[in-house]
């Protein structure tokens, strides 16, 4: 079986970072990953919001992530477990990351504020 690839954190680069965060969907499953700590099932981040990601696009995303150094991806045995490198990240670019999953988080709170106000009419 070929080797993950997991770039150095002095080769990570924050384009990557704003890229691989840029889809929604990615960042969901990126901010699961660091809450949690690690995932060990693929279907524990496989739902975002009230749709499920399917299976082929899932490992896409968790490739896009893992090359852009934001996570780190083990294999044991037949499941792969995904852990956050926010650390490593944070140290390197301080604030970026909180940046991003803040503005996502405000997004979703404006989104549910408004849909609140929409059905309240």
């Amino acid at each position: 079986m070929r080797p993950l690839f997991h770039p150095a954190i002095e080769d990570v680069r924050p384009e990557a970072i704003l890229h691989a965060l840029a889809d929604p969907s990615r960042a969901a499953i990126f901010a699961k990953i660091m809450r949690a700590g690690c995932v060990e099932a693929c279907s524990a981040v496989s739902a975002v919001g009230d749709r499920v990601i399917p299976k082929s696009s899932l490992s896409n995303h968790f490739k896009v992530l893992r090359e852009a150094g934001l996570i780190r991806s083990e294999r044991h045995g037949v499941e792969v477990r995904n852990h956050s490198r926010w650390t490593e990240v944070e140290a390197r670019f301080p604030g970026l990351l909180a940046g991003i999953i803040n503005a996502y988080a405000s997004d979703i709170a404006s989104d549910v504020r408004a849909a609140k106000t929409a059905a309240s009419q």
